[in-house]
Parts: C-alpha cells; sequence; structure tokens
C-alpha cells in the first residue's frame, strides 16, 4: 500500500470531483429559474445536425482517456492538465453561479427519425439548456489538446496529433451543431483557456529556457 500511495499518489487531484460534481448538479437544479440567454445572429445560420451527436459524446472518451494516459505515465503533464482543466471548470461554475445563463433555441426533433436523433433527444430530456456560458465541453477539449501537442512523448505523434485536432474541431463544432451552446459559450471558453495557458505552463517554459542557458522573459 505504501508503495501504491508514493507511485499513484497524485491520485488525490481526483478527489476535485467531489467539489464539481455536487455543485454542478446543484447548478442543474435551477430549471425554470430566471437566466441571461446566450444568443448571437451567427447562432440562427448553424442549421440543427444530429449527428454530430457522435463526437460530442466522445467528449466523455476524450477527456477521461487523456487523464488517464498521463496518470500512469506522465505525472507532470497530469498535474498540467488537472490544472488547467480544472481551473476553468471552477470559473465556469462560479460564472454560472454569479451570471445564470442558457440558451433557447433548440428545435423540435422527431425522436424516432433516426438513432442519432433518438440519443439527442435523451440528452436534451436529462440535460436542461442551463448554465452554459462558457462551454466546459469546449474548454476541456481544449485543454486535453494542448496537452498533448505539448507533453514530450506525444509531440512528435504526428498522427495522433493530426486525430486529435480533428477530433477537437468536431467536438467544438458539436456544441453548436446540436443546439447545445451559442458560438458565444464557445468564444468564452476560448479566451478563459488563452488566459489560463500562460499560467499553467509559464513556469515549464521557464525551466526549459533556464535548461538550455537562455534568458527567459515573462
Amino acid at each position: 500500500m505504501k508503495r501504491l500511495l508514493q507511485k499513484y499518489g497524485h491520485i488525490w487531484l481526483m478527489s476535485y470531483t467531489f467539489i464539481y460534481l455536487p455543485w454542478f448538479f446543484r447548478l442543474q437544479e435551477n430549471v425554470g429559474k430566471p437566466y441571461h440567454v446566450m444568443h448571437a445572429a451567427l447562432d440562427d445560420f448553424i442549421p440543427f445536425c444530429e449527428y454530430f451527436i457522435v463526437p460530442y459524446l466522445l467528449w466523455f472518451l476524450y477527456i477521461a482517456a487523456a487523464i488517464v494516459y498521463f496518470f500512469f505515465i506522465d505525472k507532470d503533464d497530469y498535474y498540467r492538465l488537472c490544472t488547467f482543466l480544472f481551473t476553468g471548470m471552477t470559473i465556469s461554475l462560479l460564472i454560472c453561479t454569479l451570471y445564470p445563463n442558457g440558451t433557447n433555441f433548440r428545435p423540435a426533433i422527431d425522436p424516432d427519425k433516426n438513432i442519432f436523433t433518438w440519443i439527442v433527444a435523451r440528452l436534451w430530456s436529462i440535460d436542461p439548456c442551463i448554465n452554459v456560458f462558457p462551454s466546459i465541453h469546449v474548454y476541456n477539449t481544449l485543454c486535453v489538446h494542448i496537452a498533448l501537442c505539448k507533453s514530450k512523448r506525444l509531440k512528435e505523434n504526428r498522427p495522433l496529433l493530426a486525430a486529435s485536432a480533428l477530433l477537437a474541431v468536431s467536438i467544438c463544432l458539436a456544441t453548436v451543431f446540436l443546439k447545445q451552446h451559442s458560438v458565444i459559450d464557445g468564444a468564452g471558453s476560448l479566451l478563459m483557456a488563452a488566459a489560463i495557458y500562460p499560467i499553467v505552463y509559464a513556469p515549464e517554459t521557464a525551466r526549459k529556457k533556464k535548461l538550455e542557458g537562455e534568458p527567459y522573459h515573462i
């Protein structure tokens, strides 16, 4: 047991789920309460497409696989990824708590049309269109793809990074083509990732510059 704790003690970071999930589900109970509608003119030009439910659901596997991989293979990248993910997720919950938000443009769909519309209908039945800004789907996707690109072990694996980029783009597009999010939600996630990224990766860059004997400037 002692050896396992020494080797895998960094699992303590996963205790964040005991903060995130109760907070998230508490916010999901605010169905029917007033909220600010997130909407942009561009949203009206984006058609609903049920086939995007595939990459949308693959998001869960994408995020989980990255965390598990870094947990076992590279502790430093694991810490960086978790810091990246959990910081933004906490900020998102704070925003939704202080600034209730949601969408109101889900179309009427026929769940019997095909298996994809049936899955979307099931998703919508359990996932109300509130707490959408910034989009956690988009934010976490950006975090994982960046982590893969920054990984010393994976950054030269071009096929993997290309596949990751394709899936990441598909997931981000899925949020708007499934009418789960406004483009505003995705833009907010992009800005949040851009703001948090240097905080997470600046120490790594500084250490690399120091090892290479080059001056580092913030």
